[in-house]
């Protein structure tokens, strides 16, 4: 039976293969050490708990929400905003609460493009900032990740041979998957950019919070006149461990916030209300929540550098995010990154995301998320000793799939 269209724009999803592979496993007995996808394993803290018990009890609670989340969240956001970025915003027209930063990108893609649109995206990427525009009919080309001179002349091609000229501009710093961090200076081109060509800017700032060295990454909405072009992203998922409450924003730009908020009128009725009175007490907090959740990932990401690269894996530390984004070991480059990933749940218990996943860039790469305690991570890391150890197995799986292909 023939799939249908919007179906068949989409690519075959590789981290289903590496899932089957990590369910099989655990069937037959194994104990996985899953360093896959990115679901924090931390609780939710006990005061945002408890603030949902509370609001519960009230009946008046269960009725419909409001789909652009209710007043004192908005103002709760935007007072995180001042805050932490300095940045103004209006939480009547320029806040929008959803579902996640996942649905505020789809359904923000639903609402700006039209078909044969053309999106830049950068490759690789979180697999939505791509896949929201495609199922909207857009057009994706891939740009750099790197936030540096070179992101530029890509840029510069795409704006001067793209038919027709890009809709939009998609940015992820901290990246997920790649962890790399732009700094401010690199956004006041992007915006510089983004006004002279007339190009909508939509930021992912998923990772602000998930810092480890040097200063708190920036919003693209400090540079003056970035909201004439631009709409941030941001998650509560981890900043505050609360995955599966479902609750992000996007900010920014007046018309665009309308925009999407007269999508989200016709699709949701937005999160549960004592989901988002305990999103607003969360906000208004005192951010010590914050500090403790980044303090265990900093924990985490050292202890995983130092344990990996003992069992020899040299993985370059993240500066933020609760990723690392690691280079394929040498011996086993010619797999890529879907076959090495498989090798290391059938022969090691280990399961990472594979690059692939995120952009035919991302081949050479795999994602390890920060997402088992510490003692886990150094079982992980005495799991590939044993399997680096055992060159001649490697090097007969590497051989066999090569014959294979």
């Amino acid at each position: 039976m023939e799939e249908f269209h919007k179906v068949r724009r989409l690519p075959p999803y590789v981290f289903e293969q590496v899932n089957r592979l990590k369910a099989s496993a655990r069937a037959a007995g194994a104990d996985i050490i899953d360093l896959g996808m990115g679901n924090p394993d931390l609780p939710t803290p006990q005061s945002i708990v408890d603030k949902l018990c509370e609001v519960v009890q009230d009946p008046r609670t269960h009725r419909y929400s409001s789909s652009k989340g209710i007043p004192g969240l908005r103002r709760a956001q935007a007072g995180y905003y001042a805050r932490r970025f300095g940045v103004k915003l209006n939480p009547e027209t320029e806040v929008v609460a959803t579902l996640g930063s996942k649905e505020g990108f789809a359904n923000m893609a639903q609402a700006i493009t039209a078909p044969g649109d053309v999106i830049l995206c950068p490759n690789p990427t979180y697999p939505i900032h791509a896949f929201g525009f495609l199922m909207a009919g857009g057009v994706i080309r891939s740009m750099s990740v790197e936030p540096d001179d070179s992101f530029f002349p890509p840029l510069e091609r795409a704006v001067k041979h793209s038919i027709p000229k890009p809709l939009a501009l998609v940015i992820n710093y901290p990246s997920n998957p790649t962890a790399h961090v732009a700094t401010l200076d690199f956004y006041k081109e992007i915006i510089a950019f983004a006004r002279k060509h007339e190009i909508i800017v939509l930021s992912d700032l998923a990772y602000s919070e998930i810092y480890f060295d040097g200063a708190p990454p920036p919003s693209v909405l400090q540079v003056p006149g970035a909201k004439d072009v631009a709409v941030e992203f941001t998650s509560m998922s981890k900043t505050f461990s609360m995955p599966g409450w479902r609750m992000g924003f996007a900010v920014g730009n007046e018309r665009l916030i309308s925009a999407l908020a007269r999508v989200k009128s016709y699709l949701d009725y937005g999160a549960f209300t004592p989901i988002q009175v305990a999103a607003t007490h969360a906000l208004n907090g005192d951010g010590k929540d914050i500090e403790e959740v980044r303090s265990i990932y900093h924990k985490r990401r050292d202890v995983m550098v130092e344990s990996f690269g003992k069992a020899g894996w040299d993985v370059a530390p993240p500066a933020a995010t609760m990723f690392a984004w690691a280079k394929i070991p040498e011996p086993f480059q010619a797999l890529g990154s879907l076959e090495f990933s498989k090798l290391l749940v059938e022969k090691a218990d280990v399961a990472v995301a594979p690059g692939i996943g995120f952009g035919e860039h991302g081949d050479q790469h795999v994602r390890i998320a920060l997402v088992e305690n510490e003692h886990r991570i150094r079982q992980a890391a005495r799991n590939l000793k044993r399997f680096f150890a055992s060159a001649d197995v490697a090097t007969d799986n590497i051989v066999a799939l090569n014959a294979h292909r």
